[in-house]
């Protein structure tokens, strides 16, 4: 029997478990198109990580991948100590529950109320006709308020939708993911569209969520200085590798700025 010895110097914590561990994840498109090449990342608890790099390298294929959106080619993913690669069914589906997605577009369905928006978050832990066409469940609402209180928008519940700022329906659009109950947020481009005060508000969010309640938070970012500030660490990515991952203060701005440099030869 092996025994796996600790040689951390007396007094260094332990690190915590991941919440998301990949071990060489790839992608490969039938056109022969390498997506995602051997990519090895953990993000553990109350930890934001934050993915860099041009249009194209391959941060949302890497996202994509890990909740088995796409097929990745190889690699294992683990997500609260649960294979993804081997689930299936409904095993898949309630693999994917440990994963709330915020995207660049909130899309929120504008005529109904923030708080009925919200509870939609929860519809898949429901059965039944009215979950099936996507009506949220009303036993849901409270908890649904304590999902708009944490990201300030709690008196915003009963307003339209349609009548909220850039800025606020993302909040809802986090509020709605933290109704699914997920152990990490995964979070594609979530201020790409909004202007740099709303962006700011967003990312503040994130960050709070992150420090006061330990949440797990993976986010593709365009704005390196968003992720220099913000984020625990930085993980820089061109045609579809890692070309770092490191606390973000330790990534010099000329690392970042390699990393968007264009290749000789190619077209802006």
């Amino acid at each position: 029997m092996s025994v796996e010895i600790d040689r951390r110097p007396a007094g260094v914590p332990v690190p915590p478990r991941p919440v998301l561990a990949l071990r060489g994840l790839s992608k490969t498109y039938p056109d022969g198109t390498v997506g995602l090449h051997r990519a090895d990342l953990d993000v553990r608890a109350g930890e934001m990580v934050a993915i860099l790099g041009p249009n194209g390298c391959g941060k949302s294929t890497l996202l994509r991948s890990a909740i088995r959106l796409i097929e990745p080619t190889a690699g294992t993913v683990t997500i609260g100590g649960r294979d993804m690669a081997t689930a299936r069914g409904g095993s898949l589906r309630s693999a994917r529950r440990q994963v709330g997605l915020v995207l660049q577009a909130p899309s929120l369905v504008r005529r109904r109320s923030v708080l009925a928006n919200v509870a939609t978050g929860a519809l898949g832990r429901h059965r039944g006709l009215s979950s099936r066409i996507g009506l949220a469940p009303r036993g849901e609402f409270p908890f649904a308020a304590q999902c708009l209180d944490r990201v300030g928008l709690l008196d915003l519940a009963w307003r339209r939708a349609d009548q909220l700022s850039g800025g606020q329906a993302q909040r809802a659009a986090i509020a709605r993911a933290l109704c699914q109950r997920p152990l990490i947020l995964f979070a594609d481009e979530p201020v790409a569209s909004l202007d740099p005060e709303a962006a700011e508000e967003v990312m503040t969010t994130l960050r709070g969520l992150v420090d006061t309640e330990s949440l797990a938070v993976l986010i593709v970012l365009h704005q390196p200085d968003l992720g220099r500030r913000y984020a625990d660490r930085l993980v820089g990515m061109r045609d579809g590798e890692f070309v770092f991952d490191r606390r973000a203060p330790d990534v010099q701005p000329g690392e970042i700025e390699v990393l968007y440099a264009r290749t000789p030869g190619t077209v802006p």
